[in-house]
């Protein structure tokens, strides 16, 4: 852990918690589809809140931790956008009406992030008593990196996880909404909304995406509190976001390789560490492996550039195909 003092830390929580809890009242008192500019005012403030955190990790904690932090956040924001595909997936599947799609996509944030922090409490516990546990974490990147680019990780639409099955044939949930209301009376009895299903949908779903990202952002940091601040920052915004891109999921065809790209290299970076910091007795006789270390400032540049690369290819390929499908208007005789 990184020397940052510990009034920061339960400041920064503090504030982030109220943040969000803030937003959730705000998402039930006014339910409603956002405007392009209220979006794109939602999105800038939460990523000024997010550089303006790294730079108060600068001046309380000094370069390395900032850097972390920024290196963190970008590869957490972007595999958060990746899963913004299985949530429209979701929303199609459970038919949201759209003006209760704010709430859902809040709602479960707020889950995924309480059961992030448990993931990431579990993950630093094992990182400090078991350092050769970056050797299967750094394979596992590796192997998740494989299966993007082969495309094994898409899927056309949504299939319900076992403890959705389970609420489901648990609880009495009925086919229809009832507004913003998460129960509703049938016949005299009380029955569960499926909102309350998509709010465990979204929840639980994000947190099968953690096994992916949580290992990434370990490979960037060992600091809990960077990797859980990080997550917060990623998925501040992503609401937004989710009705901002909308359609334009689709235009991103290349962001699933720069993904690739990115866990790749930060596999291959624990791979490193684990040898650096070998204990395993079967590997050069249980002492630390000579092998070159992968700065922090390294790992921002190449994610940035790869990310940054992927959007660009994507774009650009999106207006060349566009052009190529535009009807030509017919000419005179």
């Amino acid at each position: 852990m990184h020397d940052i003092p510990t009034w920061f830390r339960a400041v920064s929580l503090a504030a982030l918690a109220v943040l969000l809890l803030g937003d959730l009242y705000l998402v039930r008192r006014r339910p409603h589809v956002p405007t392009v500019k209220e979006c794109l005012a939602w999105i800038g403030f939460y990523v000024g809140l997010a550089l303006v955190f790294g730079g108060l990790l600068y001046l309380v904690g000094g370069g390395t931790p900032a850097t972390e932090f920024y290196a963190g956040w970008l590869t957490e924001y972007s595999l958060s956008v990746d899963n913004l595909f299985v949530f429209v997936l979701i929303m199609a599947s459970f038919a949201v009406p759209r003006e209760q799609q704010q709430r859902v996509l809040m709602v479960g944030i707020v889950i995924a992030l309480v059961l992030r922090g448990i993931f990431i409490l579990a993950g630093a516990a094992l990182i400090e008593h078991f350092t050769w546990i970056f050797y299967f974490f750094g394979a596992f990147l590796v192997y998740t990196a494989i299966t993007l680019v082969r495309g094994g990780g898409e899927d056309e639409e949504y299939h319900e996880n076992r403890f959705v099955g389970l609420v489901r044939r648990v609880l009495p949930v009925t086919d229809h909404y009832d507004g913003g209301r998460l129960t509703t009376r049938v016949d005299g009895r009380r029955f569960l909304t499926p909102l309350l299903i998509v709010f465990v949908a979204i929840g639980t779903t994000d947190l099968l995406f953690a096994f992916d990202s949580i290992p990434a952002i370990f490979g960037l940091t060992q600091d809990p509190f960077i990797v859980f601040t990080a997550n917060v920052f990623a998925l501040m915004g992503l609401r937004q976001l989710y009705f901002l891109l909308g359609g334009l999921l689709d235009r991103l065809v290349y962001l699933p390789i720069g993904l690739a790209v990115v866990l790749a290299f930060i596999g291959v970076k624990l791979v490193l560490e684990a040898l650096h910091e070998n204990t395993l007795p079967f590997v050069n006789g249980g002492d630390p492996v000579p092998v070159p270390e992968v700065p922090t400032w390294l790992s921002l540049v190449v994610i940035v550039v790869v990310l940054a690369a992927a959007t660009l290819a994507s774009l650009w390929r999106s207006r060349r195909e566009d052009g190529e499908v535009r009807p030509t208007a017919p000419r005179g005789p």
